[in-house]
């Protein structure tokens, strides 16, 4: 198993964590992504320790803290070896103050997820998306403290805008508070607006790229063809609600052309998109999902082996698509304004 350094910590981590969105189904939203229970999921950690990957990944809101007690008892006996990041800010009560990144709610989220969890410390804490109404400087301040007592041990945020960010980076220096070392987006083949803005903003701020929905949100696990209506897996189970919008052309252009490499690798279309994020500037890990052992096994085969420059540059003219602005227009000052990948 490949190590990489988390951003501006010391912290090293595997290139692939076990997404447990999985892990639970107990509401309409996530039965749809998978309906994982303790057993199966204490035999996929297994799996995973077994092969390095020592890094599991959770949120509160996964089937309103299912994920994480599944996930806990899972790990039970195994915690010494293993690293846990999960989140807060969403919705967790029918309170006013049960969601958001305020001190009020931040201090009773963690224990929250301690007790799930079953653990006395978590090792990665994400901001699971920006707050506006609450003063960046209180939500660090609250995070700072947590890891000053020893609940939390790094900070990330997760689904922030390029400034939402950058100002909280500064704020951090202003103030001399614990900073985020890892940002947890989504990015893919399909996805690449991450590298518009957010990829070079972690490039130059030291922070981590830890990719969630590597797979375009169930489109590339190579159960979707041209013409032909899905009938298996998520997609076929109304797993894309919520997503992002994806024009067909383009999803099955970028498909078509996962399918020539995987041939000629003899791979498969989700191991070959997997490895191709392996690639990426930033990206210290992939988030990967699975329901199964079948499932986390076949994403094994992503690892222990490279793309080409010449593959890399066949799936990038394949999924290339022109930025917004004002992303299109930077790039015609290239040589003074250089950006980590071409689009």
């Amino acid at each position: 198993m490949e190590y990489r350094q988390l951003g501006h910590s010391g912290l090293k981590v595997p290139v692939f964590s076990l997404g447990t969105a999985t892990f639970g189904g107990t509401n309409e939203f996530f039965k749809h992504w998978g309906q994982t229970q303790v057993d199966e999921a204490a035999r996929m950690v297994d799996l995973c320790l077994d092969h390095g990957i020592n890094f599991f990944d959770t949120a509160d809101i996964y089937s309103d803290g299912a994920s994480e007690e599944i996930l806990g008892k899972a790990l039970q006996g195994k915690r010494q070896r293993s690293l846990i990041s999960t989140k807060a800010t969403f919705t967790m009560g029918s309170g006013p103050n049960d969601k958001g990144s305020s001190r009020y709610h931040l201090i009773r989220a963690c224990e929250a997820s301690l007790k799930r969890l079953n653990t006395d410390h978590i090792d990665l804490y994400f901001m699971h998306g920006f707050d506006a109404l609450t003063p960046v400087e209180e939500t660090l301040r609250a995070l700072d403290d947590l890891i000053t007592s020893g609940k939390i041990s790094y900070i990330g945020a997760s689904n922030f805008s390029g400034w939402h960010l950058m100002k909280a980076l500064a704020t951090s220096e202003k103030y001399g508070l614990a900073r985020y070392v890892a940002y947890q987006g989504y990015y893919s083949l399909i996805g690449r607006d991450y590298e518009w803005e957010l990829m070079p903003l972690a490039l130059d701020q030291k922070v981590a790229t830890m990719v969630w929905s590597p797979l375009g949100w169930g489109r590339l696990t190579g159960k979707l063809k041209r013409g032909q209506p899905a009938t298996t897996g998520r997609i076929a189970a109304g797993g894309s609600d919520g997503g992002p919008t994806v024009d067909d052309d383009y999803l099955f252009n970028v498909i078509d052309a996962l399918e020539v490499i995987a041939k000629n690798r003899n791979k498969t279309v989700p191991q070959v998109a997997l490895n191709w994020l392996l690639t990426r500037p930033t990206v210290a890990n992939v988030v990967v999902g699975a329901r199964n052992e079948e499932q986390m096994k076949h994403n094994l085969g992503a690892l222990e082996w490279t793309l080409t420059k010449d593959e890399i540059a066949y799936l990038d003219k394949a999924s290339h698509q022109r930025p917004i602005y004002p992303y299109w227009h930077q790039t015609g000052f290239d040589e003074r304004n250089p950006k980590p990948t071409q689009w």
